[in-house]
């Protein structure tokens, strides 16, 4: 099976935008795929961050995780940290990876221009993801649209050391794109994020993805609720197609562009779908984060795991780079 690996920021509970993007698509590859699924709390040290919530964060998207049908059985979930190789091979990697190409980053560049001083972690983040996905020599990477550019350059890392040290050792990965190419979120106009509030968590019941969804920008052309409405331009009908069947996603379409129904009558039927939807994660949820030692015992099964790929691994690169081994295998001549 080709070997899979993603990964995911603490954020703490999982939210719509993680669970179209990344995690629905995580929970179908598990069947066909080796696949290592990560919190990467190393990259959440990259921006502000609030230090005592950090370990119940992790724990809450390990939670989380588990809820949505990661399964421990079919799939290596595991914590970035506790496992250093991570960091090492990412020293290793900044040996042959040019500065302008991590300054053409459009990510990168995104970021410094909201920030007063640039730290070098913003810079070398996606030299660190190239380290997560190929030491454990991943063949694929589920992204979203916004980290391809990311993956293009991860490839151009694995193929600058493969030709400095050995041909074909680190794989290229392939980007493997969800059919929730970008989520915006509910404003209308930026990612989904829960540092932006404009997303629904998978924890809200069904009166607090209500009030998420009331005030949500839809179609701008639709100022009464008389007035026809263009579905493609609205971002409530986008989210319709991966929450609603496809005959309420047409039902949907008829009366916007009729004006049938109002924005508020479609919303409702989204926030339905979406609870219902969500409903048996958060019970699992739940349950799980009454229980932390049980998803405790998951991480730990899944940093031993892991450990063992990344620990043969970085052996392999220290000696392709005639790096000196700890133990003593040469003696003096008497």
């Amino acid at each position: 099976m080709q070997r899979v690996f993603s990964g995911i920021q603490p954020s703490g509970e999982l939210h719509l935008g993680n669970y179209l993007g990344a995690v629905r698509n995580w929970v179908r590859m598990q069947d066909d795929h080796d696949c290592f699924f990560c919190i990467v709390d190393y990259h959440a040290i990259t921006q502000d961050y609030e230090i005592d919530k950090l370990r119940s964060r992790t724990l809450d998207m390990a939670a989380s995780l588990l809820a949505a049908g990661i399964d421990p059985g079919r799939a290596v979930v595991f914590v970035q940290s506790h496992i250093p190789e991570h960091t090492e091979l990412a020293w290793v990697f900044t040996t042959v990876t040019p500065i302008g190409e991590l300054e053409r980053m459009t990510q990168f560049k995104d970021k410094a221009r909201r920030q007063e001083s640039v730290l070098a972690g913003l810079l070398n983040y996606p030299v660190l993801q190239a380290a997560d996905v190929l030491l454990y020599k991943a063949d694929m990477v589920p992204v979203g649209e916004d980290q391809v550019q990311h993956i293009e350059l991860m490839r151009e890392i694995a193929r600058k050391w493969n030709i400095r040290y050995r041909e074909g050792f680190f794989p290229e990965p392939q980007p493997a794109v969800t059919d929730a190419r970008r989520i915006i979120g509910l404003d209308g106009q930026a990612k989904m994020s829960k540092s932006l509030g404009n997303t629904i968590g998978i924890q809200d019941d069904s009166e607090g993805i209500w009030q998420r969804l009331r005030p949500a920008v839809t179609d701008p052309a639709r100022v009464k609720r008389s007035d026809p409405g263009t579905p493609d331009l609205c971002n409530i009908y986008s989210l319709h197609r991966h929450f609603s069947a496809p005959d309420t996603v047409d039902e949907v379409a008829t009366k916007c562009r009729t004006a049938a129904w109002g924005c508020l009558d479609c919303k409702r039927i989204l926030g339905d779908n979406v609870a219902t939807t969500f409903a048996p994660i958060r019970e699992r949820a739940n349950q799980l984060r009454a229980n932390p030692e049980q998803v405790l015992d998951v991480l730990h099964e899944g940093a031993t795991r892991a450990r063992a790929v990344a620990q043969d691994t970085m052996q392999q690169v220290r000696e392709l780079m005639g790096l000196m081994p700890e133990e003593r295998t040469v003696r003096r001549d008497k």
